[in-house]
C-alpha cells in the first residue's frame, strides 16, 4: 500500500518482530516499538530488507508519557498512522494465589494500559486514514485457570476492551479486532522451558515435546504463522470485519 504506515509494538522480538517484517511486505513504512533497540536494530534490517522504511522508538509503552511520543515521533515522520498493531506485553505465568498486587498492577501496565493508551493517541489519525488496530490477547482469555490467573483475566480484559474501541470504531471508521494466540513458540518460551525442565528431570527436548501434548494440540505455533493473521487483519481483504475475537492455537480451545 503506497505511502501506507504501521505502528508495531513488542517489535524487537517474538510475534511482534515476526509481524513487523511480514508487514514490510504490505506497507510502505513500519514504525519498530519496543524497549530494546538493540534487538528493534535487527528488525529494521529485516524490514529495510523487504523495501520498507523503518522508525525505531525504544519506550517503555508501561510509562504514561510513552504513548504519546509514539504517535509524535510517527506523525512528524510519515505524515499518517494506517495500522496498529498492539503486541507488546508478556503477563508472569504465577499462581492467583501467589501473585503480589505489583505483579498484577505491572501485568496490566504495559499488556492493557499501554496498548489503550496508544490507540487513544493514535485514533485521530487512524480516524483519518480509515485505519485499522489490533489488539493480542490469548486465548486464555476464554478459560483462565488459577495456575495463570493474571494471564487469562488481562487477556480477557483486552479483549473486550477492543471490542469497545470497535463500537466506537464503527463510528468513526476504524477496525479493530483482536488476536488470541495459543502456545506459541518464541525467544521467551523457549527460555521457560530450559528453566522448568531440569527442575522436573526432563531435558528441554522432553520438556517441548510434554507441553503441546498436555495441551491437546500437535505441537506449538510459529511467530510468523500468527503474523499472517495480523497481516490480514490490516489489510485490504478484511474491510468489513471488526469487533471480531479471532482465536489461533492448535485447537488447544475446544469449543465453537
Amino acid at each position: 500500500m503506497p505511502n501506507s504506515v504501521a505502528i508495531v509494538t513488542g517489535a524487537s522480538q517474538g510475534i511482534g518482530r515476526a509481524t513487523a517484517i511480514r508487514l514490510s511486505k504490505d506497507f510502505a513504512a513500519l514504525v519498530l516499538v519496543a524497549r530494546n533497540r538493540e534487538h528493534l536494530q535487527e528488525t529494521a534490517k529485516a524490514v529495510e530488507a523487504n523495501g520498507a522504511k523503518a522508525l525505531l522508538i525504544d519506550l517503555d509503552l508501561a510509562e504514561k508519557s510513552a504513548a504519546k511520543a509514539v504517535v509524535e515521533q510517527t506523525l512528524a515522520t510519515f505524515g499518517r498512522i494506517d495500522a496498529l498493531l498492539n503486541i507488546a506485553g508478556a503477563v508472569p505465568q504465577i499462581d492467583l494465589f501467589e501473585m503480589t498486587d505489583e505483579q498484577w498492577d505491572n501485568g496490566m501496565a504495559l499488556k492493557l494500559h499501554g496498548a489503550r493508551r496508544l490507540t487513544i493517541e493514535a485514533w485521530p489519525a487512524l480516524r483519518q486514514a480509515r485505519g485499522s488496530v489490533v489488539f493480542t490477547s490469548g486465548n486464555s482469555a476464554i478459560f483462565p485457570k488459577a495456575p495463570y490467573a493474571a494471564v487469562g483475566t488481562i487477556n480477557a480484559a483486552i479483549a473486550a476492551v477492543a471490542k469497545a474501541f470497535s463500537d466506537r470504531g464503527i463510528g468513526d471508521g476504524v477496525k479493530v479486532n483482536s488476536v488470541l494466540p495459543g502456545p506459541v513458540m518464541t525467544g521467551r518460551r523457549q527460555s521457560y522451558l530450559e528453566h522448568w525442565a531440569p527442575l522436573h528431570n526432563m531435558s528441554v527436548a522432553e520438556a517441548t515435546e510434554h507441553f503441546p501434548r498436555e495441551a491437546g494440540i500437535a505441537r506449538y505455533g510459529q511467530p510468523e504463522e500468527i503474523a499472517e493473521l495480523m497481516a490480514f487483519l490490516v489489510s485490504p481483504g478484511a474491510r468489513w470485519m471488526t469487533g471480531s475475537m479471532l482465536r489461533m492455537d492448535g485447537g488447544e480451545v475446544k469449543s465453537v
